[in-house]
């Protein structure tokens, strides 16, 4: 087999795979796009109101403002000798 037909055969083989990956892929797309027009139907709205109050309970249970001063003077400690 002579150099030209090996390029020949590799140029048809790196073809073939190509488009072998995008057709796989424009489907994988197009199922995608299908499943979330599909669970968009079954999305249960939440009112604004419930999530103001979730919001406000995580919030006051969350990390003390002396962890907050501790971690922020280290990330800047770490800055500026970095």
């Amino acid at each position: 087999m002579d150099i030209g037909s090996q390029l020949l055969q590799a140029g048809n083989l790196m073809l073939t795979g190509m488009v072998g990956v995008f057709v796989f892929l424009s489907i994988l797309i197009f199922a995608m796009r299908l499943l979330a027009n599909f669970a968009a139907q079954f999305k249960e709205v939440e009112p604004s109101a419930t999530r103001a109050k979730a919001t406000k309970t995580i919030s006051s249970q969350g990390v003390p403002q002396a962890h907050i001063a501790a971690i922020s003077a280290a990330v800047a400690t770490y800055r500026k000798n970095n």
